[in-house]
């Protein structure tokens, strides 16, 4: 019989070969309570995200972009049942994870508690945060734990068609009227500056990265992801003609990498700590859509089980 100590150095030795942790192996529990903290936060992030898009559905410009965005939102609703799913695995129930949710336990993307004020907004959010949790995701296709990760390969090829939608939607409103154009412009200053920030703290300041590294939860760090959404972005926002919003901005020849102003991680606490713009906003209306579906999961459980009783009648008979 190995001792927890043994135990746990088989289990980096696991880690450090490159090998899946699947839901039956043993594991640390300071692991098990890392990935459930970080499955469920991804989980209701993508839930919570569907807000602000399904305020727009009725109000999109043609019927085109109207089913491009409805086909979003159910990819969205898709990517958290994938991950409540695979955080089930690590012994944790819906029900908990969401009552978590609810009573301000559990976290989701402080990105998701800016308001989407126009049109322009719906392309900002599609071109700039999924760009940016594209490139948070794809590292995570590599992550030690296999649920999460398996379930990471198909919301990252679905995660390229969001950004895709929201880049096209700007390239349009770049292409149109002076009106447009200032839209679109105003959605980027807006929403530039929580995007970065949906990476996390720097990586001297984040309480988790170190150990989640270790484990190969976390492929790279904050700061580096952060770093490779920068380069990538702002060579798109120029090729579209928009401005970054940052007059401090500059090329580093040196190092080959774009240079921004210090970001305001002040803003980013009050943020996560409730006091964003829409904070109450978005969990009041989950709880409230939570409480009014109740009834479905109820007949959906039901009709589940009678299911489940008539094969068992139909094989004992």
């Amino acid at each position: 019989m190995k001792t927890a100590e043994e135990k746990l150095k088989d289990f980096d030795a696991y880690i450090e070969s490159e090998e899946k942790i699947e839901p039956k192996d043993w594991m640390p529990d300071e692991y098990r309570k890392t990935m459930i903290r970080q499955l469920s936060q991804h989980a209701h992030s993508e839930v919570i995200g569907m807000q602000p898009e399904g305020n727009w559905v009725l109000r999109a410009p043609s019927l085109r972009a109207k089913k491009i965005l409805l086909a979003k939102i159910q990819d969205e609703g898709g990517h958290g049942l994938y991950l409540y799913s695979a955080a089930e695995t690590l012994g944790i129930s819906r029900d908990e994870m969401i009552e978590q949710l609810h009573s301000v336990k559990a976290k989701y993307s402080s990105i998701f508690n800016y308001p989407a004020l126009t049109w322009a907004d719906i392309g900002a959010i599609g071109w700039l945060v999924d760009g940016a949790a594209i490139v948070n995701q794809i590292s995570l296709q590599r992550t030690s734990y296999g649920p999460y990760s398996r379930a990471m390969v198909r919301i990252c090829k679905e995660e390229s068609f969001h950004q895709r939608q929201g880049y096209e939607i700007m390239t349009t409103m770049m292409n149109g009227t002076a009106e447009q154009k200032e839209m679109a412009q105003d959605a980027m200053n807006r929403w530039w500056w929580p995007s970065l920030m949906m990476f996390g703290p720097p990586d001297n300041e984040s309480a988790h990265t170190k150990q989640s590294m270790q484990w190969k939860i976390k492929r790279e760090s904050n700061d580096v992801l952060r770093q490779r959404f920068i380069d990538k972005t702002v060579d798109q926002a120029h090729f579209i003609g928009i401005t970054v919003p940052d007059k401090n901005m500059k090329f580093n020849e040196s190092t080959q990498h774009w240079e921004i102003s210090p970001i305001d991680w002040e803003e980013f606490k009050q943020v996560i700590s409730g006091n964003g713009p829409c904070n109450h906003k978005r969990l009041s209306h989950h709880i409230k859509v939570h409480k009014q579906g109740k009834w479905v999961r109820e007949a959906a459980l039901a009709f589940s089980k009678n299911q489940q009783k008539n094969k068992a009648t139909l094989f004992t008979n």
